[in-house]
């Protein structure tokens, strides 16, 4: 035991030793991240203000007085440059108009058919023709889609009600039922339903990360230098040395874990204020409580998930010749660690039988989504770990192997 605890130490004082790995490893992810999470913000915070701000080029032909009025009274009109035509004028120009619309040059073409009025007034039953309206605007453009946004939401609707009004004389008669919702729901679930959704991919993607920056120097790195065979000859056992390794790994790769699940917390707020709106997983972020029970329940998933990481990459790092074949073996796992956090991204907990919680990551994801609904049963909890820490002691043991294999150690 004495011999693994050397080794341990060894490995932190070679990571928090060298300032310069400390900042790569947990200094430089959390301002990346912040920064990067900052700068979306203010991305997206510019993006909407310049949306909103900008006034929309608008052709509108044939409007009548009722259409008028309802831009008029409208917010529409405070954001909007708007050219009436007539019929004559439009026919004249309409592939020009049509192609400002598609390079970007005007936002929206409203388009009411010349006996538009004369339909409305004659429509008796649904044997009448029905007066048309075309709104054209560009769907790849966003302040065409904007403007058509907003005409369909704040003037439309004002004018068909006008429209109605004057066919049938009083709305009320149109109201045939009053409904209100009554919403059932946890209310846990309710708060936390969005980072329920991304927490469990962001842990083990972010576990993994930690683990892979951390493993394949410290076995296939050291291996490549030549440190690891002088350590071989020294009287402390192999095993102790691979476990030695293994502990200080997982000690590593959990920190850099709460590096960056600590980093994500502050940067999606900040996110979302430079945003200038509240964004979902923020509000998830802040809605997530777990008590003590659930709190060592997720500290309990997360140590297993690290033992597995850890063993993982371990077991194909010190099989590799140096560092560089050890990445390209590692790389496709990463890939299905990454597509197994994904696939409980839409998913229930309650569509999951027990024996799945028994697939690594896949059966850990589930788990912490549960944890999160606050549905977690005590067997599938169990069954997550057991899966998880069964695979982690089988590479462990093939880890020992392999350090007592010498042409594996000494890549003879």
């Amino acid at each position: 035991m004495s011999g693994m605890s050397i080794i341990i130490k060894k490995e932190l004082k070679r990571v928090f030793g060298d300032k310069k790995l400390v900042f790569s490893m947990f200094i430089l992810p959390a301002i990346i991240m912040i920064v990067l999470y900052g700068l979306m913000g203010f991305m997206m915070g510019a993006m909407n203000s310049d949306i909103e701000e900008h006034i929309n080029k608008v052709y509108i032909v044939n409007a009548d007085e009722k259409l008028k009025n309802a831009i008029t009274a409208s917010d529409f009109v405070k954001t909007s440059d708007i050219t009436y035509l007539n019929e004559a004028d439009y026919r004249k120009d309409e592939q020009k108009l049509r192609d400002e619309i598609l390079n970007g040059d005007s936002q929206l073409i409203v388009y009411m058919e010349e006996d538009f009025g004369t339909k409305f007034a004659n429509y008796t039953d649904k044997n009448s023709p029905v007066p048309q309206m075309k709104v054209s605007y560009n769907t790849t453009e966003n302040y065409s889609n904007n403007t058509y946004g907003m005409f369909t939401s704040k003037v439309l609707e004002v004018y068909r009600t006008d429209l109605l009004k004057e066919r049938i004389g009083s709305l009320e008669m149109l109201n045939v039922f009053e409904m209100k919702d009554d919403i059932i729901e946890k209310e846990e679930k309710a708060k936390s339903r969005f980072i329920s959704m991304m927490l469990p991919y962001m842990i083990v993607i972010m576990l993994f990360a930690g683990a892979m920056g951390v493993g394949v120097d410290a076995m296939a790195g050291e291996k490549e230098r030549g440190t690891l065979a002088s350590m071989l000859l020294s009287p402390i056992k192999r095993t102790s040395i691979a476990g030695g390794k293994i502990v200080a790994m997982m000690i590593l790769s959990g920190l850099s874990a709460v590096v960056y699940v600590v980093s994500m917390m502050i940067a999606m707020p900040v996110m979302s204020t430079l945003g200038g709106s509240q964004t979902e997983l923020s509000e998830g972020l802040g809605g997530l409580s777990l008590d003590a029970v659930q709190g060592l329940q997720l500290g309990a998933i997360m140590i297993a998930l690290v033992f597995l990481f850890v063993s993982i990459i371990s077991f194909l790092a010190i099989r590799a010749k140096d560092t560089k074949a050890a990445s390209s073996m590692i790389s496709p796992v990463y890939i299905v660690v990454m597509v197994a956090g994904m696939l409980t991204m839409f998913m229930s907990g309650k569509d999951v039988p027990v024996y799945r919680y028994f697939i690594p990551v896949y059966g850990n994801a589930v788990a912490i989504k549960d944890l999160c609904n606050g549905e977690l049963l005590a067997a599938n909890f169990l069954a997550s770990l057991a899966g998880t820490v069964i695979v982690a002691i089988i590479l462990t043991l093939g880890i020992a192997k392999s350090f007592d294999d010498e042409k594996i150690m000494f890549n003879a």
